[in-house]
């Protein structure tokens, strides 16, 4: 028991040694952080302070650096002050200068104008004096010899506008007919249409003179059906195998000469079978004016047109104007209005277009009164053609045009009708036309002989040499020309040539 206590004693007293013995340690191992913690704060506070004392030390020498910079700024403006004011000053000093020198000149111009204002006046009063010693002379004032200066100089001056006049008129015509001249037969070269136009029909061709009985009919019922149903008259006489169409409208001439031809192929010829007949040309002729219609339009290059006026270009097929075709004429017509219109850089189109449809009034004059070309403009008008397309159309035989596509198709609508073997004409209307232009020429004051030459395409008159002059030939031959355009209707045009000629004979005897 004893021992037992003095052992938990020893452990109590060994505990109570340990933990001193701890407590001891822990103090001197605090009192030592301590010391050094206290050492570190001294060396950092040390440190601040060195620092700071660096950091005054750097703003000092940049403040002196900045100041230092300052003043050798403010040196240099204060020199660049100094030298602006010495050229300023040096500025003032050439100015004063020219100053100067422009009022010495101002004097000097000055004086000048005072003599020469006194040299005039002097020349004035000798001038004077001058026309007052030539008036004298001459027994005329100035006024009366300006006058006549004035007077001769006008004569002078109108005859040398004459001859300058007709010098210029004469080069004008010859490169305008050149120029002409390679335009439209380059145009007519590269058409290279037919020369001679079909005829119309009007008759029709039979087997034998028995079918013409046949056509009759018992007591003329076949014929009044025939008539009745085309409205055409059949003239039946003692022609061998044919019989003749008459109706003033092609279109129904066409449709009865079909009827006939498929009713003697047929042989079955009765008034039933006439009327069947007959329905059935309308409906062919109608298919076939069509193509011809779309055949012209796409022979020309035109696009666009519509059905009312292709049928009615299509009708143009049996419609003839002095023997030429005119449809055939408007397809010539509208490739001659390309070619020029691109030859001259025009409305290619336009010209196209308007030279295909210039006669489309002739395709209705049958039925609407008034002139063809007034006619054609209002159809094209009413089917929605160009403005300036109608207007060609409706000018195509005027004289004043409103655009170049309106002149080309007036040009190439003579063209087409004035070259050889495209219209024919009667002996009579032929002989009137050249007895009228001859007339014309023989109308004027001067004129010796008058001659119509070239089928009317040339006129040539002699004038007497004593009362015309050369001036006066050149005018002459342009009133002529002018008189000629105002009074005749002609196709494509006429020459005139005014020839003055003067001889001198004498004999050796």
């Amino acid at each position: 028991m004893e021992t037992a206590i003095v052992g938990v004693l020893a452990v109590l007293i060994g505990l109570g040694l340990g933990a001193a013995a701890g407590f001891l340690g822990r103090r001197m191992v605090s009192r030592s952080r301590l010391t050094a913690a206290e050492q570190q704060v001294s060396r950092i506070l040390g440190d601040a302070q060195e620092e700071r004392r660096r950091l005054i030390l750097e703003g000092k020498e940049r403040a002196l650096s900045v100041q230092s910079e300052r003043d050798a700024e403010h040196r240099e403006r204060r020199a660049d002050i100094n030298r602006s004011e010495k050229r300023l000053a040096s500025r003032e000093e050439n100015l004063d200068r020219r100053a100067n020198n422009l009022e010495r000149r101002e004097r000097k111009l000055t004086e000048k104008e005072q003599a020469a204002d006194a040299i005039r006046a002097e020349l004035e009063t000798i001038s004077d004096k001058e026309a007052e010693r030539l008036e004298a002379i001459a027994n005329l004032s100035v006024a009366e010899a300006r006058s006549e200066l004035m007077e001769r100089a006008s004569q002078e001056i109108d005859h040398d506008l004459a001859v300058y006049y007709r010098d210029a008129e004469e080069r004008a015509r010859e490169e305008a007919n050149e120029k002409a001249r390679t335009i439209v037969s380059e145009a007519i070269q590269r058409l290279a249409s037919d020369v001679v136009s079909e005829a119309s029909l009007s008759s029709v061709a039979l087997p034998n003179d028995d079918m013409k009985g046949r056509i009759i009919g018992k007591e003329g019922r076949n014929i009044r059906a025939l008539e009745k149903a085309t409205g055409v008259d059949l003239i039946i006489d003692d022609t061998p195998e044919a019989i003749t169409l008459s109706c003033f409208d092609p279109i129904r001439r066409e449709v009865a000469r079909l009827a006939i031809v498929r009713l003697i192929t047929d042989g079955r010829i009765h008034p039933a079978r006439i009327e069947e007949t007959v329905g059935r040309s309308e409906k062919e002729l109608a298919e076939t004016i069509r193509k011809a219609g779309e055949a012209a339009m796409m022979d020309v290059g035109v696009r666009g047109l519509n059905a009312e006026l292709i049928r009615l270009l299509g009708r143009l097929k049996y419609r003839f104007s002095y023997g030429e075709n005119v449809l055939q004429h408007s397809i010539e017509v509208g490739h001659l209005s390309g070619l020029m219109a691109a030859e001259i850089g025009a409305n290619v189109r336009a010209a196209k277009t308007g030279g295909l449809l210039h006669d489309i009034g002739k395709a209705l004059t049958h039925e609407v009164e008034g002139p063809h070309a007034e006619i054609g403009a209002d159809v094209a008008t009413r089917n929605r053609i160009p403005k300036h397309v109608c207007a060609a159309i409706a000018e195509h035989h005027d004289d004043q045009h409103s655009s170049p596509e309106s002149f080309i198709v007036a040009a190439a609508d003579a063209i087409s009708a004035a070259r050889p073997g495209s219209r024919r004409d009667t002996v009579e209307h032929y002989i009137q036309r050249l007895e009228a232009l001859e007339e014309v020429g023989r109308g004027f004051d001067g004129v010796e002989k008058c001659f119509a030459i070239q089928a009317g395409r040339e006129i040539r008159i002699m004038v007497k040499p004593q009362r015309v002059d050369d001036v006066a030939a050149t005018k002459m031959a342009r009133d002529v020309s002018k008189k000629i355009e105002d009074t005749l209707a002609y196709p494509g045009q006429i020459k005139v040539t005014v020839i003055r000629e003067s001889r001198s004979v004498e004999y050796a005897r």
